[in-house]
């Protein structure tokens, strides 16, 4: 991961609503340095090995967010991606490379909480906690979305949920504080308010 020389990691902010990237970029900036691009093609243009984080905007006009994510992983870019959606998720995000999912409207706090941790947890440069993570993520926004029964229909979804646990008892070994960071994350709201 990468950090300007003040040490702030860069998130890029891409959202084809001009107002709602801009406010993501005006509650980011005190903390972050942000930039900020108004659509996929932009925001293909705008990223390099600079950007720490992504929040990206799953429904646009020019380029699905879907599509900005995938090119993103093939470019080799692995920074923090959160997925930014007013849209349902539904059981194909099990198989997406992006580190969070959070439901519009996003309050500030949800906002910062999400891009320290995710951020964080790419420094620590462990692969299990960033994978950790980016399951349970995807786990618990389908299940405020879902059904049991939707649910119960996917076997990839039990198959995540036993990965989450195999992952979640191999780090709570080798991490002291991981019953800390495993609340600080469920803490997160994924879901509109």
């Amino acid at each position: 991961m990468s950090s300007n020389a003040g040490g702030r990691p860069t998130v890029l902010v891409v959202d084809d609503e001009v107002a709602v990237a801009d406010v993501f970029a005006l509650k980011l900036q005190e903390e972050y340095d942000t930039r900020v691009a108004y659509g996929g093609e932009e925001a293909l243009e705008a990223i390099d090995e600079s950007v720490d984080a992504v929040l990206l905007d799953r429904r646009m006009p020019d380029i699905h967010g879907d599509e900005v994510l995938a090119a993103i992983r093939e470019r080799g870019y692995d920074c923090v991606v959160v997925m930014t959606t007013a849209v349902d998720p539904d059981l194909n995000i099990l198989e997406m490379d992006f580190d969070d999912y959070l439901s519009k409207p996003i309050e500030t706090e949800t906002l910062l909480t999400t891009l320290d941790q995710q951020i964080d947890s790419k420094r620590s440069g462990d692969p299990k906690l960033e994978e950790f993570f980016a399951v349970v993520s995807k786990i618990e926004v389908l299940e405020a979305e879902l059904t049991p029964a939707e649910l119960a229909e996917s076997d990839e979804y039990e198959e995540r949920k036993r990965e989450a646990e195999r992952l979640g008892r191999e780090l709570q070994e080798s991490h002291a504080d991981f019953e800390e960071i495993v609340d600080t994350f469920r803490d997160i709201s994924r879901n509109s308010p």
